[in-house]
C-alpha cells in the first residue's frame, strides 16, 4: 500500500477513503506528467502528491488504531 501511495498517490486517497482529496491528486498528478515533460519540474508536484498521499495513508491507519483502543476501553469499563 505504501508503494501505491508513492506511484498513484490520487488512487491510494481513493482507496483510503478520501474522495475529494482523490480526486484533486489524480488532476494533480495529470499536471505533473505534463509538466515534466516540458518544464521538468513536475517531478517536485510528485513528490509533494507523494508525501501527501503517504501522510493520508498514515492518517487513515492512526484512526483506526485509535478506534480499536477506545472500543477496548470502552468495553472494559462496562466490565
Amino acid at each position: 500500500m505504501l508503494l501505491l501511495a508513492i506511484i498513484l498517490p490520487g488512487v491510494s486517497m481513493l482507496l483510503n477513503g478520501r474522495i475529494i482529496s482523490g480526486i484533486i491528486a489524480i488532476i494533480l498528478q495529470v499536471v505533473a506528467c505534463l509538466t515534466f515533460v516540458f518544464f521538468g519540474i513536475g517531478f517536485i508536484l510528485w513528490l509533494i502528491l507523494a508525501l501527501w498521499a503517504i501522510n493520508v495513508r498514515n492518517k487513515v491507519r492512526t484512526d483506526k488504531k485509535l478506534s480499536e483502543l477506545e472500543k477496548k476501553v470502552n468495553s472494559s469499563k462496562t466490565l
